[in-house]
């Protein structure tokens, strides 16, 4: 019989001799254990927090990379939208004075074109906003899943050995 006691990381074997005394292995635990609740949760609250908790750091440039891609192209769909929104409400009314308060990069465009402008940059404010919550839910996803799998063993060491046996 082998009995096993712990002490933080380190497992002493005892392992019976032929004699009347055992003989102390030592083994060192190598699996850490990951909470993933506690990646989850950090990485909710803070998207790389998770990451940073699982030790797997070249992961959270990616992740900040990603959200600050589509956190980019939100802020510019939104300037765009509102500089669209202003010439539509500029060329709609009846002073022809006011188109020249008009952006110069859509001085020559008609009402209706200014108008499916407008819904167009408004849409992709909308989808930037929908990938900015994916990614984000994919980092939550990513740490969770990457605690789950620290303990997994993946030695090549892994072996199934078969014997026949008679019922």
């Amino acid at each position: 019989l082998k009995q096993q006691a712990q002490i933080s990381d380190t497992i002493i074997v005892k392992i019976p001799a032929t004699g009347s005394s055992t003989k102390d292995v030592l083994a060192l635990d190598t699996t850490v254990k990951f909470n993933p609740k506690v990646a989850l949760f950090r990485s909710a609250i803070l998207p790389g927090w998770g990451q940073f908790y699982n030790k797997k750091y070249w992961k959270i440039p990616i992740i900040y990379g990603a959200l600050g891609i589509t956190a980019g192209v939100f802020f510019y769909n939104l300037k765009t939208y509102r500089l669209l929104r202003e010439a539509v409400i500029l060329r709609s009314d009846t002073n022809q004075a006011n188109d020249a308060l008009i952006d110069p990069q859509f001085i020559r465009l008609s009402t209706p074109s200014l108008r499916l402008y407008r819904n167009s940059f408004r849409q992709n404010i909308d989808y930037s906003v929908l990938f900015f919550i994916i990614i984000w839910g994919l980092n939550v996803v990513d740490a969770t899943v990457d605690a789950h799998l620290k303990a997994f063993d993946v030695s090549p060491n892994i072996s199934m050995k078969l014997t026949p046996n008679l019922s």
